[in-house]
């Protein structure tokens, strides 16, 4: 009988599991000295170990020869283990589980002394699914357990249990295993199975698999029962990672203001049974594409996609303002939310979409700080930007001819060019050691070319490198809508401020006689002073 590939290859020695080293060498080291803890608890994301290393935990404690800290896997012990035929290693599953009773029946059977085994060792899996009266009849028996047991907990929520719990468990954590990690195991397995796996393919799968072993052994058996030779167009099928035009095309929609082409796209998914609350995840994985691409230069390990697609949303995402991928996903997340809500699904996403395609009508704080953001930049650049064209059913016939306001896009008016800080702030994104020398730097347009003015001698230095220039004429395009020329040029120095000294009082006439001039000086004031 055929056994899927994540049972055949499951790790039978702390040596064979992958990724996790700050965990195997440490109870490796436990069990070559002989102090081990009476609980352990085992936490982290699926697929990455846990459960192997308690199967390997409860044979190691009871191995009549030990190796290394690892079992042998060939003493009568390990074998009886392995086989089930040894019951002093019992599993339970938390989740079926969970009640009281199940736990009392659980103490009274730790009493009695093991069978074949030194030690009795109970692995009790998704541990958190435990009711809070189950989880208070293990308490004494977790803190002080006979002789002769070993507990050994499992979980991906670790979050949920009691803190009376993790105080009496010695904790470790599993990581997500590394991406190269996983393709190297990949490569191991094709090649003990009697397949290949192309290098391109053995990394796509390590990023479908998101730092799970299993996840990416399942996905690999899948491809390889289609093809003895697994490429990445292959488990691009497989996964489910392309067919994705319409999340592209639902993505123009919105930047465009095409809400009937929007409400056209998502009557034919609904019509093709297109699950709405799937369409909705499905388009908030997309924008976070977007967001990823817009906040992080190199975004290749935090995108799992094919190059051709991640070259594509490279192109979308720089058609939008990272303000406005924002205020999509925030529309998104709360839409779904409501659809979870048992509301009509379909009318839901398409007031969502009508809202995003219909910025007028969105009277949310952060679509007004959008449209205001927008106007802010198009005052600075002195760009005015396009008014919505009101929609009609009237379907134009395409024309050769350029658009009036591609046209009037296409200058920038002459003088100080007031989106410069804009295009800093957009360059901070892109490349910012190149924006922290133009921070002191103003620019000028003249005859339609952007004169950075700068003395900077580091900022004309690296302004040669063509790589830096690619960047900047981005940022300038990102913010003004279109690409320009450049120059740096040398800034004119600022003419010395001119010096003000207060004017010296008039001089106080004097006189030869004291008291006449105190007599003047009063009189001035008004007041009259009269000897006698």
């Amino acid at each position: 009988m055929y056994r899927a590939l994540y049972r055949t290859w499951r790790p039978q020695t702390f040596s064979d599991v992958v990724g996790q080293q700050h965990i195997t060498n440490t109870l490796q080291n436990e069990l070559k000295a002989n102090k081990l803890a009476h609980a352990y608890l085992f936490t982290g994301s699926r697929g990455t170990g846990k459960t192997s290393c308690a199967k390997i935990l409860s044979k190691a404690v009871n191995c009549e020869n030990l190796q290394d800290g690892n079992p042998c896997n060939e003493c009568e012990v390990c074998r009886g283990i392995d086989s089930g035929a040894i019951l002093d290693v019992v599993e339970i599953d938390a989740a079926s589980n969970n009640g009281v009773d199940n736990i009392r029946d659980l103490r009274d059977e730790a009493n009695y002394t093991p069978v074949r085994a030194k030690y009795r060792v109970y692995i009790i899996d998704e541990v958190h699914m435990l009711s809070v009266g189950a989880f208070n009849a293990l308490l004494k028996t977790l803190e002080e357990p006979p002789e002769h047991v070993k507990f050994v907990l499992a979980t991906t929520e670790v979050h949920k249990l009691p803190a009376t719990i993790l105080s009496r468990c010695q904790r470790f954590d599993f990581k997500r295993i590394e991406p190269e990690d996983i393709a190297y195991q990949l490569n191991k397995v094709a090649e003990g199975e009697g397949f290949s796996v192309e290098p391109e393919a053995a990394s796509l799968i390590a990023k479908v698999a998101d730092g799970g072993m299993r996840d990416a052994l399942s996905l690999l058996d899948q491809c390889a029962g289609q093809s003895s030779n697994v490429t990445a167009e292959l488990v691009s099928s497989v996964a489910g990672l392309t067919g994705h035009d319409h999340l592209f095309a639902l993505a123009d929609c919105i930047k465009q203001n095409d809400c009937a082409r929007a409400l056209s796209i998502i009557n034919d998914l609904h019509a093709s049974s297109c699950d709405m609350e799937r369409l909705c995840t499905q388009l908030i994985d997309h924008y976070r594409n977007l967001m990823i691409i817009r906040s992080v230069k190199d975004c290749a390990g935090l995108i799992v996609c094919t190059a051709a697609e991640l070259k594509q949303l490279e192109a979308q995402a720089m058609s939008y303002t990272l303000e406005h991928i924002m205020h999509i996903l925030a529309v998104l997340e709360a839409t779904c939310a409501n659809l979870r809500k048992g509301l009509n699904r379909r009318v839901e996403t398409e007031m969502a979409f009508v809202r995003l395609c219909t910025p007028s009508l969105d009277s949310s704080v952060d679509s007004i700080l959008k449209r205001v953001g927008e106007l802010e930049k198009a005052v600075r650049s002195g760009i005015a930007p396009a008014a919505p064209q009101p929609q009609t059913e009237t379907v134009q016939a395409p024309t050769t001819e350029p658009a009036p306001q591609q046209q009037a896009a296409a200058t920038l008016p002459e003088g100080d060019l007031g989106c410069w800080p804009d295009i800093i702030q957009e360059l901070k994104t892109i490349n910012a050691p190149l924006a922290s020398l133009l921070f002191n730097t103003y620019a000028v347009v003249k005859d339609g070319v952007i004169n950075i003015c700068s003395n900077n001698a580091f900022l004309a230095k690296n302004f040669k490198n063509e790589e830096s220039r690619k960047d900047l004429k981005k940022a300038v395009a990102n913010v003004v809508g279109f690409e320009c020329m450049m120059c740096i040029k040398k800034a004119a120095e600022q003419p010395p401020e001119p010096e003000y000294s207060l004017p010296e009082p008039p001089p106080v006439p004097q006189s030869n006689d004291p008291l006449a001039d105190f007599l003047g000086k009063a009189k001035e004031s008004g007041i009259e002073i009269k000897i006698n």
